[in-house]
């Protein structure tokens, strides 16, 4: 395989040129914390030859005076708010015209990636500006079922649809470019190579959505899907001027009294099997809001059950409307969340996983929960 050169990330007080033509990313010196006026990382950064074209290819699709319609996944989360943060700096840089229209409004803890991007969350206006697109770009998902009330009109535009995810799950889509790799720890994560493979500048402003994309989706750098590659993206970050504490207090440390108290009574349902590796947490009905919280504010529940030595699969179930309930799903070793998801109709990673099905509470959880036993019983067996 064949090797791009290597880029460096410089601090230039011009702020829009690099200070050699060696470098790939040239940096806004913006940056909070003290960094070396000049940084060459020791680590090459390669990407092979079919990715550098597949993001060439994804760019040249957005020229500049466009209208683009960035857009991600019902109940956005950092991963999918983050990368359009960042891609819509990285976009308005170029001179495109980029807006954020997503199918349901952005939650509190993740308003702060748009202070300086005035004007950008359309997200109200989603489908009078989808309509007025000369492009549109996906993030963080590829299914038109996860766009909500926007995907039909998505679906009909009749302009390009590009898309840059990281799910194993395969959707449908309008035809467009894609930029997609299962491997990845996080869209944020492919969004910067964009920048990369295309030498766009790279501002502090747009690091910062990236890095909470990459943040959030490795449960800060916990997970299994942590690579290398992924610390080593998130170095070149940092070293553009992120200023990691902060990120942490915006995302993490700016919850409503609600949400522990959310958290504990959802906890109050812990169920444990053991005999199968199996345990569940159960929302109780109206608890979101009788609380005064969001169903964002129940990021993280899941991992308590998961947590417990010997379970292998942690559901999180909550009614979402009457007659539909979604499974929220984490696993440990092996065991494949995304493919036990698969048949209702649900996906995401391997580790992490979603459905959403018609019926009561109760039944649903039959239904879920009976099919988590023989799947767990027949992994034992496989193994045994």
């Amino acid at each position: 395989m064949s090797r791009v050169p290597s880029f460096a990330l410089v601090l230039c007080p011009s702020a829009r040129l690099p200070v050699c033509p060696s470098a790939r990313l040239p940096v806004c010196p913006s940056a909070r914390p003290p960094v070396r006026p000049y940084y060459v990382p020791q680590m090459p950064f390669t990407l092979a030859p079919d990715r550098i074209a597949a993001a060439q290819s994804l760019a040249g699709a957005l020229a500049p005076g466009q209208r683009v319609c960035l857009t991600t996944h019902v109940n956005p989360d950092g991963d999918g708010l983050g990368s359009e943060a960042g891609l819509a700096h990285l976009l308005r840089d170029r001179g495109i015209d980029a807006v954020i229209t997503n199918p349901t409004p952005t939650p509190s803890r993740f308003a702060f990636l748009f202070d300086d991007l005035p004007g950008v969350d359309r997200t109200s206006e989603a489908i009078r500006e989808l309509r007025r697109a000369d492009a549109i770009v996906v993030l963080d998902i590829s299914d038109l079922g996860r766009l909500g009330n926007l995907g039909e009109t998505v679906r009909t535009r009749g302009v390009p649809v590009a898309c840059v995810d990281h799910h194993v799950s395969e959707g449908v889509l309008p035809d467009g470019p894609r930029y997609l790799d299962a491997g990845a720890a996080a869209t944020g994560e492919l969004v910067f190579e964009l920048a990369v493979a295309n030498g766009w500048t790279l501002t502090e402003a747009a690091a910062r959505g990236l890095y909470v994309a990459i943040l959030t989706d490795t449960g800060g750098f916990r997970f299994s899907n942590t690579r290398p590659r992924t610390l080593r993206v998130a170095a070149e970050l940092l070293e553009v001027g992120v200023d990691p504490e902060e990120i942490y207090l915006e995302v993490y440390a700016r919850a409503p009294e609600g949400r522990p108290r959310l958290f504990a009574e959802a906890l109050q349902t812990l169920v444990v099997e053991p005999e199968y590796g199996l345990a569940w947490v159960t929302v109780p009905p109206g608890a979101i809001e009788r609380l005064g919280v969001s169903s964002d504010d129940l990021e993280g529940v899941v991992e308590f059950p998961r947590s417990i030595e010997g379970v292998r699969m942690a559901l999180l179930f909550r009614e979402v409307s009457q007659g539909r309930v979604k499974v929220s799903l984490r696993s440990v070793g092996n065991v494949d969340v995304a493919a036990f998801a698969k048949p209702f109709g649900g996906g995401g990673h391997t580790k992490a996983a979603g459905l959403a099905l018609p019926g009561s509470l109760a039944e649903v959880q039959s239904l879920v929960l009976t099919a988590a036993r023989r799947y767990l019983r027949d992994r034992t067996l496989r193994t045994a």
